[in-house]
């Protein structure tokens, strides 16, 4: 009932070519398909784009029993993981007739040391009988012993490929919204889709959340806004403190990495030249540490903090 209410479950692809991905990735998991069976795979991407909708679509169409573990929940504790992959694992299928069964660890990332290393165990211990899929927003935070027995896929979507990328999702959209009997403002979809690109997930949680008013109209344009990158900048050029932890705050709800990347975008062209190599280190290294910080406002500020501190601008 629950997976009928959610647009997220309720309209997940169930298959790879029903998958909004760039076409270099997509032909990676259909050759996947075409030879029937799958390696151990490490997905890496940001939150949203697709990873274990693509996990779940291969398992389906290849016909394979799979499992799967939250790497945030039950796939923090040892004994769970050890207990429960095992158990799957070490068995074997009566209801598929597929050559391995698959274990979906989703969200890799936030599993401990010591449950990565008792999987790599695993990999090679089931290798008869099991394949394993992970998937992370980081791959810097996979232990490399694991990271190196899968192949590994990566969620990039490169140059031209956004807007072709934005353009399948903004239809995917108004197909789900035409099947709701919602009405919309296009304007107001691609709003939407700009603001959390490429986090499809957060897009279509979003859209159900405004059309339990019966339409998407301009008048939900008030409720979000997109980054103001340029007030933020006229902001650190004139080390004004208090206005720059305010855009922090109100920009929590976005994606630290895209914060960044905009950020970065528009430092170029307001920075003095010879502070732009020490911004882009200061972003590379606040960038890294998204990844592990258990603050990302105090990471975020601190980034912007040493940025209006050691360079010039214009």
């Amino acid at each position: 009932m629950r997976d009928e209410f959610l647009w997220v479950e309720k309209y997940r692809p169930r298959k790879i070519e029903e998958c909004i991905l760039p076409d270099n990735i997509k032909s990676t998991f259909l050759n996947f398909l075409d030879k029937g069976e799958v390696p151990n795979l490490l997905l890496a991407g940001p939150a949203g784009c697709g990873k274990t909708t693509v996990a779940k679509a291969l398992c389906n169409e290849l016909g394979v029993d799979y499992y799967v573990i939250n790497g945030s929940d039950e796939g923090r504790f040892l004994d769970t993981v050890r207990n429960n992959a095992k158990n799957f694992a070490s068995t074997v299928s009566i209801s598929s007739t597929a050559k391995h069964k698959v274990i979906i660890i989703d969200e890799a990332d936030n599993t401990t040391n010591d449950v990565q290393l008792l999987l790599r165990a695993f990999i090679e211990e089931f290798s008869g009988n099991c394949r394993f899929i992970f998937t992370c927003n980081y791959k810097n935070k996979i232990v490399e012993p694991l990271h190196s027995r899968c192949a590994v896929v990566e969620f990039g979507i490169k140059g031209k490929e956004r807007q072709e990328i934005a353009a399948s999702f903004f239809k995917r959209i108004q197909t789900i919204l035409d099947t709701e009997g919602i009405k919309y403002d296009n304007k107001v979809l691609v709003e939407l889709i700009n603001k959390h690109f490429p986090d499809w997930r957060r897009v279509l949680n979003e859209i159900q959340r405004y059309s339990s008013g019966g339409a998407i109209d301009a008048g939900i344009l008030a409720t979000f806004s997109d980054v103001k990158v340029n007030n933020l900048i006229q902001n650190l050029k004139q080390k004004n403190f208090p206005e720059v932890r305010k855009w922090v705050v109100d920009n929590l709800d976005n994606d630290s990495g895209v914060l960044l990347r905009r950020i970065y975008d528009a430092l170029y062209t307001s920075l003095a030249n010879s502070s732009i190599p020490a911004a882009v280190l200061i972003i590379a290294k606040y960038q890294y540490q998204i990844a592990f910080v258990a603050d990302q406002e105090i990471n975020m500020l601190a980034c912007l903090t040493e940025i209006m501190v050691e360079c010039e601008f214009r």
